[in-house]
Formats: structure tokens, C-alpha cells, sequence
């Protein structure tokens, strides 16, 4: 079973996203029949035995192996991955392209360059798993809280003074047998905590919230940039695609 799953197919889409098959599809991450699922779900047999079969034509859930039971055979499934990632290649039409208009302080700009991210990283898991070779990657995720306004945008400079400094360094243009790699780079707000988990996080400092500051900063997605915050800045790297 893999661990993370890219679904590229409109049609696998669809099917992943069906209520009922994301349920077979959570449980699957342990492997069971239609009768098992069935009891443990609380669903009509037939029923889930139709929705397997869906998922199974799109590449979902495989047969993990066939159990004899007097005259019956029990098929027993099991999730290809323990989770998946609908890639945006899937609305192809529709999907977010950074080129249109890019800003770096846009945070609608950012998503796309993460749609970006997701559908190439996709593509290189999806050719890798065929070849059965790995992707080479590289990720950083850290979590910065600044103190003002001030200090984000000086922080946000000096990192993307420091990134041009080490592209210039290492891009090579004419490198024999060279290879591309895409290099993205972003910092944004943690959103605050949703209602059910505010409660269990009370004794913790919130996103965006200093308790020894009057009201504190309570900054909502999409909220004015220029107002201080809690952020986090994530790197991300492809190191080698599979050739």
C-alpha cells in the first residue's frame, strides 16, 4: 500500500469523492470483504459490494486475496493508498495556472503555484510508481511567528534575496544531461483553529493570537497582509524526476 496516492482520472475523482466510497475507502486501509465492511459500516451487503466494484475499476481498492468458504468465494479488498490527492490535472480545464498573473504577495497566486506543485509531483509519483523507481524531493515546513508587519516583510525579502542568490549560483543553462527543477517558496497565515478544536486548544496560544498582547491578532485567511500574524514558510524542491 502506498502512502499517499495521486489521483489524476476525472472519472477516479468523481468516485473517490462519493460519500460512501470515501467511507469503504478509509476502512480499506485495513483489508476486508463486502461482508466485513458491511457489518463494520452498518450497510446492506449488496451495496457495498456494487461501490467496491466501482472503486476497483478506477484503481481504488484492489484484491488483496480470495478466501474459499464452502461453495463461496470472499473476495478480500484493501485501498491502494492510505490516502490520496485529487491532482487539479483532474478539472484540466478549470485548474489554477500561476503564469496568468503572478504576484508574490497575491495569496490567490500562491494556491496556484501549490495546484502546480501537486499536479507535477503527481505526475513524477504516477510515472515513478510504473518505472517502480522513487522521486528525489526535497521539503522544508517551519513556522515563524513575527512580532510586526515589519519584521514579515524583512524576513520575506532577505529569504527571496537568498533564494535568487542560490539559483544564480547553481542554474546551469547549457549543463550537459541537466535537468530542470522547480524551486517554490511561500509563507502564509496558519488558519485559526476550527470551533470543535478551539475548546481542546484553549491552555495553547492560537494562530495569529498573542494572550499577552490586548485582544491579540486574530488575522482571518485572506485577511490584509500587512497586518502581523502567525505564518509559515514552506520549501519545496523536485530533486529528480524519473527519466
Amino acid at each position: 500500500m502506498l502512502e499517499v496516492a495521486v489521483i489524476e482520472e476525472p472519472a477516479a475523482a468523481e468516485a473517490s469523492l462519493d460519500p460512501m466510497r470515501s467511507r469503504l475507502l478509509a476502512a480499506l486501509t485495513e483489508p476486508g470483504s463486502a461482508a466485513m465492511l458491511a457489518a463494520r459500516l452498518g450497510l446492506p451487503r449488496q451495496k457495498v459490494n456494487y461501490h467496491l466494484k466501482e472503486l476497483e475499476r478506477h484503481g481504488l481498492v484492489e484484491l488483496a486475496e480470495e478466501r474459499r468458504k464452502g461453495n463461496v468465494t470472499e473476495r478480500v479488498y484493501r485501498a491502494t493508498a492510505a490516502s490520496y490527492v485529487i491532482s487539479p490535472s483532474a478539472l484540466a480545464a478549470v485548474s489554477p495556472d500561476p503564469a496568468r498573473s503572478p504576484d508574490q504577495l497575491s495569496a490567490r497566486w500562491l494556491l496556484a503555484l501549490g495546484s502546480r506543485l501537486v499536479q507535477e509531483v503527481g505526475a513524477l509519483l504516477t510515472g515513478a510508481s510504473r518505472a517502480r523507481r522513487r522521486v528525489a524531493t526535497f521539503g522544508i515546513d517551519a513556522q515563524v511567528r513575527f512580532a510586526s508587519a515589519a519584521d514579515r516583510a524583512a524576513f520575506a525579502e532577505e529569504l527571496a534575496q537568498s533564494v535568487a542568490t542560490l539559483v544564480s549560483r547553481y542554474h546551469d543553462e547549457s549543463a550537459p544531461g541537466g535537468r530542470s527543477h522547480r524551486v517554490v517558496v511561500g509563507l502564509h497565515q496558519i488558519p485559526a483553529l476550527p470551533a470543535a478544536q478551539s475548546g481542546a486548544a484553549a491552555e495553547q496560544d492560537e494562530p495569529g493570537r498573542d494572550r499577552n498582547e490586548p485582544g491579540g491578532d486574530r488575522n482571518e485567511p485572506g485577511g490584509d497582509r500587512n497586518e502581523p500574524g502567525t505564518e509559515q514558510a514552506g520549501t519545496r524542491a523536485d530533486q529528480e524526476e524519473p527519466r
